[in-house]
């Protein structure tokens, strides 16, 4: 197994956001992970890889509460809940955070130099994900010079990607890649997750488009107010009525 979480819990001070969530992925799988806003999806993701410390109220510089949580996670083959989040992606753990949040003011090069940190920009290890990187996003090659900021939504998305992979990820967990993007932009966004997966880097994949993520998935995990409400495959899923009508908004 390559990621498995058991019992997760994360509560901040007096509100539990997850309660009890256990999840896995083999190597090789592409997961989703679907639920409506304000499931916990986010919230996971971010404990699983790490990012879960503290949480700042951005306009006054305060600290909200202490984060508690409970339960474990796992990571090929070892426990990884006390690691500190540079640790876990330098295990293969990346976290491809949702709304693309790109370096603004550095060009679309440096941003993906930056995913690469881990790697000596001349090493051929380096060479080879790039070539990788410019092949799945052409585009990105056309604008490297191009401060990131000018992008649009879809191409901030898709660079956003593209320096997570220069991560060398084993498992790439993508937070809502979709949010905000065209149909035809979503659509060919999801046709080059496709690709990732097809390549071997195994891939978390947390949407609400459910359409689209139970489309390409090998499984699914459907979460509501904290709780693993349901799991299984695309078909299996789609076959419960009651479960589509309330969970899955088909």
């Amino acid at each position: 197994m390559l990621l498995e979480v058991k019992n997760l819990s994360v509560s901040y001070d007096m509100a539990t956001i997850l309660s009890g969530v256990s999840i896995n992925v083999q190597e090789g799988e592409l997961v989703g992970l679907v639920g409506p806003n304000g499931a916990g999806k986010t919230t996971l993701l971010r404990a699983i890889t790490g990012l879960v410390k503290w949480e700042k109220d951005n306009r006054r510089g305060q600290r909200l509460g202490k984060i508690t949580l409970e339960g474990q996670v796992s990571f090929n083959g070892e426990q990884i809940n006390n690691l500190p989040a540079d640790q876990i992606a330098r295990r293969g753990l990346v976290h491809c955070p949702e709304r693309r949040r790109p370096f603004k003011e550095m060009t679309v090069y440096e941003n993906i130099l930056a995913g690469g940190y881990l790697l000596k920009k001349n090493s051929l290890e380096f060479k080879r994900l790039l070539d990788e990187v410019y092949s799945l996003f052409p585009i990105l090659k056309d604008r490297g010079r191009q401060i990131s900021a000018t992008l649009s939504g879809g191409e901030q998305q898709m660079l956003a990607i593209a320096r997570s992979l220069m991560g060398k990820p084993k498992l790439l967990c993508i937070d809502e890649p979709s949010v905000g993007l065209a149909p035809i932009v979503k659509r060919e966004l999801f046709e080059r997750i496709a690709v990732v997966a097809r390549s071997g880097i195994t891939v978390l994949l947390v949407e609400q488009d459910v359409a689209m993520t139970f489309a390409m998935s090998n499984r699914n995990y459907v979460l509501s107010h904290g709780r693993l409400v349901n799991e299984g495959t695309s078909q299996e899923l789609l076959q419960d009525e009651d479960l589509r009508k309330s969970y899955l908004g088909l």
